[in-house]
């Protein structure tokens, strides 16, 4: 894997404005991102992880284009082609049920070349096949095949405008166990034969564990941890990233072992904490907590934690 960065996101905020007064100005804001960096690597997979509402998908729609920053900036490294697509959660909502799947698939190339309805349809064939379809299925729509087969319509979607990164916004949460692991091993052959870099948003640790170098750890908006996976995972630093994995289900673990988050609910992100984001819930708290965090390198350069006790609370691991 080349450890040079590909895309780099640099002080990114997204504010999105809600309610108006009686001549339309905004009267408050949602602070949806709040000074996310973070590197993505060529041939790398970076998963994101983190609760509801941490901002996840809006980094997702950040990296697609779908929304642009209200601060900060993307940068693409300089011979890189800057060709990105996306597999969502639902296959069955991300497809157009009015066209054949041939069409779905060669969607975003039509719309960017205008090529034939016969080179589109080999276009779709060699796709199909490359993800685990027929050919004779081209014909038929969306609604005609399983969940699983309809996410591999998706991916071969994705493939059709040959990107240098695709960002799967939780793949497999809508698919039975089996077919997860099915799309899984897929995913992971078409990055070993396509040199592909992926960005893998999920709730699913395991998923996390299984196929992803590094992982960002999101907090309110904010990176809390990122790093290499086996090390984020063996030896969490940031406190969030303890409990999050605290509350993972283990067998012949009792479900109220471990440590536990604060009995208050997630802070409001109309009005963002003037001290660390993490303060109110987080049981490790002490009086030099009261200011905020930055991230700061720990047990190497590519890992970096927002908590000025990481290093103190690395040792009770």
């Amino acid at each position: 894997m080349n450890t040079s960065p590909l895309i780099t996101l640099d002080n990114i905020h997204v504010r999105f404005p809600i309610g108006a007064d009686w001549i339309g100005r905004p009267t408050a804001q949602v602070h949806a991102l709040n000074g996310v960096d973070m590197t993505v690597a060529k041939g790398e997979i970076l998963g994101v992880v983190g609760e509801s509402g941490c901002g996840k998908s809006t980094l997702a729609n950040i990296l697609t284009g779908l929304v642009s920053p209200s601060e900060g900036s993307i940068n693409w490294a300089p011979d890189a082609a800057r060709k990105l697509q996306v597999v969502f959660q639902d296959p069955q909502s991300s497809l157009d049920p009015r066209l054949p799947v041939w069409r779905v698939i060669t969607e975003p190339v039509f719309l960017r070349e205008k090529r034939g309805s016969s080179e589109l349809r080999d276009l779709a064939g060699d796709l199909a096949e490359q993800v685990g379809l027929l050919r004779d299925q081209m014909d038929r729509y969306p609604h005609e095949f399983s969940g699983g087969q309809r996410q591999r319509i998706a991916i071969a979607r994705a493939l059709s405008s040959d990107p240098d990164v695709i960002v799967l916004d939780e793949p497999t949460s809508a698919l039975d166990i089996s077919v997860q692991a099915q799309i899984l091993n897929l995913l992971t052959e078409l990055r070993r034969r396509r040199g592909l870099t992926y960005i893998l948003i999920s709730h699913n640790i395991s998923v996390i564990r299984h196929m992803c170098d590094r992982i960002a750890v999101m907090y309110l908006g904010q990176i809390v941890e990122i790093g290499a996976t086996k090390t984020v995972l063996a030896q969490p630093s940031h406190p969030y990233t303890r409990l999050l994995l605290d509350s993972v289900p283990e067998l012949g673990k009792p479900l109220e072992a471990g440590l536990s988050i604060d009995g208050k609910e997630l802070p409001s992100n109309l009005s963002l904490p003037q001290a660390c984001f993490f303060l109110e819930r987080c049981p490790f708290k002490n009086e030099k907590c009261d200011q905020v965090q930055a991230l700061e390198a720990q047990t190497g350069p590519t890992h970096f934690v927002r908590c000025q006790r990481a290093r103190e609370l690395a040792l009770l691991a």
